[in-house]
């Protein structure tokens, strides 16, 4: 349908495809860009909403909007529970449960005072407000992390916090309704507490009842493999529906803890379903930040006056740090990280959606400046998603909170021609880490002062001991063409297909040994197998660093060392690049070749 004025109304179907296009889209360009994801799909939600006038969810979309935000909240905090196995807390475990069992109540209090006397709301909307105002938004928190890129401790802290304060904070916006209702006459206390225990109690047993039946019926094969998303999927809106039915906003706990249950079930099958969440939930957060921003209206935040900037600077300066400070004090955590997760409080979807509904039912009872608390719920997650979009990864770089700037490289294999090039690696500043699981083929990495780890790459030890946030790019270099090629493709999707190489295949030219495509990693540099490469390494050939400059160029380079095999070029910033060929090399000033060459140029050189 083509678009006459801006007013016209979207087809639901064109309604759909653009949200769908406009939030893929902006994460994309965020990743071109290098830019927070959630602040171009925060912007282009309001240029096509209220700014334009091309998309109102209210009228192209209609009554469906609000169910398919519910349902989307619900998938991503499904997915936020996935991810949270007890193994991968270790040492962040006690700072989780005083963000959980001490900072949830105490920034239910702080965030009330702020409402009350900061922002002049009285005190049934702060006190049901305070309560939505627990959470921190997973669907902010992720994107910011996969961006920032950072320490395992304090990622996690943010992580579970995020996740598991959700629903909890939805929870404590129905407790304080609850109560206001009871003090408005229209139900007894009795009713109240009956009501709320029994919601708690059944979402609780659903969710354990739909995680432990998920992973029981996964374990002993009574869900094929090809229904196993699907089924999951259908369990998951039925705990969601059935929950909600009983008390609303209980079903966020249910599909939390339905999450937590099926993540720590050790199915051989988890992998597969959490990069099919993952995926899906990308989607569902983009969606869902275009509809929310696409529906802000300009004469609801025309009623804000100062009070609501002083507010939102009392919450970010003051309500948060205080709350993670006095929760996190005598936990153990180093102080730099407490610094970190204090001042790190971005609001999402779920505080907007639940705020604006509340908002609407205290209004209804006669509680006028209600009609403050959705204005003042889009401003706060505004402000906090620019802010710590912006300057979550330069802070946590400033607190010594993150991985290397420069790029690093692990290499799965402690061989000599390994070895050699990790040395050259490191002495042009590349990060380096060598695994093997064999102790002792570590030896002569470890005296050349080489980070190394003894074990299998692939293990949970691996996972917990190594700060794999550091390191962009993996080879798979070991003497096993098999073991490569199975570290290839179970590491591909979490480093990305294109950072993950593997040595050439001693039987790669046989047709009965050829590999499909989705097996195995790129190519790593000159088509030599390591049992060729090792071969030139005992003949005298060695590794070396050449930096170009605008007199020494690429073809000089080449001129002297005719017999070299250029292995990567690493630019003037640091970042490697594997090369198969001399056409890869992009000749530059202060651009280094990496390249093996026989033991007369060695010399020459």
């Amino acid at each position: 349908m083509a678009l006459e004025t801006a007013s016209d109304a979207l087809q639901p179907v064109m309604a759909f495809a653009l949200v769908g296009v406009l939030g893929v889209g902006s994460q994309w360009l965020a990743f071109r860009l290098r830019m927070p994801a959630i602040v171009l799909m925060l912007l282009a939600g309001i240029l096509i909403g209220p700014v334009a006038g091309v998309f109102d969810p209210e009228r192209d979309i209609g009554p469906l909007m609000s169910p398919m935000i519910s349902i989307a909240v619900a998938i991503i905090l499904f997915e936020g529970g996935l991810t949270l196995n007890f193994h991968s807390l270790q040492d962040a475990v006690k700072g989780v449960k005083r963000l959980v069992f001490v900072g949830a109540p105490l920034g239910w209090l702080t965030s009330a005072l702020a409402l009350h006397y900061v922002a002049g709301l009285n005190w049934e909307s702060s006190v049901v407000f305070g309560g939505i105002m627990i959470v921190t938004g997973p669907t902010v928190i992720a994107p910011l992390l996969r961006t920032a890129r950072l320490s395992k401790r304090p990622a996690a802290l943010l992580q579970w916090e995020a996740i598991v304060n959700d629903p909890i904070g939805a929870l404590a916006a129905v407790l304080a309704f609850s109560v206001v209702l009871v003090l408005t006459a229209s139900t007894t206390l009795g009713e109240a507490i009956w009501s709320f225990v029994i919601g708690i109690s059944v979402a609780t047993a659903l969710g354990f009842i739909g995680g432990y039946g998920i992973a029981r019926s996964f374990r002993e094969g009574w869900v094929p493999e090809y229904m196993k998303v699907p089924v999951l999927f259908v369990v998951l809106l039925a705990v969601f529906a059935l929950s909600d039915f009983v008390l609303h906003e209980s079903g966020l706990l249910a599909v939390t803890i339905m999450g937590i249950v099926i993540a720590n079930s050790n199915l051989p099958s988890y992998g597969e379903l959490l990069r099919f969440k993952e995926h899906a939930t990308i989607l569902l957060v983009s969606g869902v930040f275009i509809l929310l921003a696409a529906n802000i209206e300009f004469s609801a935040l025309a009623q804000l006056n100062w009070r609501a900037v002083a507010f939102v600077l009392a919450m970010v300066l003051l309500a948060r740090p205080i709350t993670v400070l006095v929760s996190l004090t005598g936990s153990g955590i180093p102080y730099k990280e407490q610094i970190l997760v204090a001042f790190t409080g971005p609001r999402g979807v779920v505080l907007v959606a639940v705020a604006g509904l509340f908002g609407e039912r205290l209004f209804a009872l006669g509680f006028e400046d209600a009609a403050l608390i959705a204005p003042l719920a889009f401003v706060l997650v505004a402000f906090t998603v620019v802010l710590h979009g912006f300057t979550l990864a330069p802070f946590a770089r400033a607190l010594g909170l993150t991985g290397s700037d420069i790029p690093g490289v692990i290499l799965v294999g402690g061989r000599p021609w390994t070895t050699a090039f990790a040395e050259v690696l490191q002495k042009s500043d590349v990060p380096v880490l060598m695994t093997d699981p064999n102790f002792g083929n570590l030896r002569t990495a470890r005296t050349a002062g080489i980070e190394t780890f003894s074990g299998d790459i692939l293990s949970e030890a691996a996972e917990h001991r190594l700060e794999l946030v550091s390191y962009t790019t993996i080879v798979a270099a070991t003497d096993n063409d098999a073991y490569n090629t199975l570290v290839a493709t179970d590491l591909a999707p979490e480093f990305g297909r294109d950072n993950v190489f593997q040595v050439m295949r001693d039987t790669s030219d046989s047709a009965r040994h050829h590999l499909p495509t989705t097996l195995g990693g790129k190519g790593f540099g000159p088509e030599m197998t390591d049992r060729e490469i090792n071969a030139l390494i005992r003949q005298g050939w060695g590794f070396g660093a050449t930096r170009l400059t605008e007199e020494y160029t690429a073809d000089q380079w080449r001129a002297e060392n005719p017999e070299a095999h250029v292995f990567a070029r690493i630019d003037p910033k640091g970042v490697i690049r594997f090369v198969q060929s001399d056409d890869d090399v992009k000749g530059a000033p202060d651009v280094r070749i990496v390249s093996l060459r026989p033991k007369t140029e060695v010399e020459a050189a």
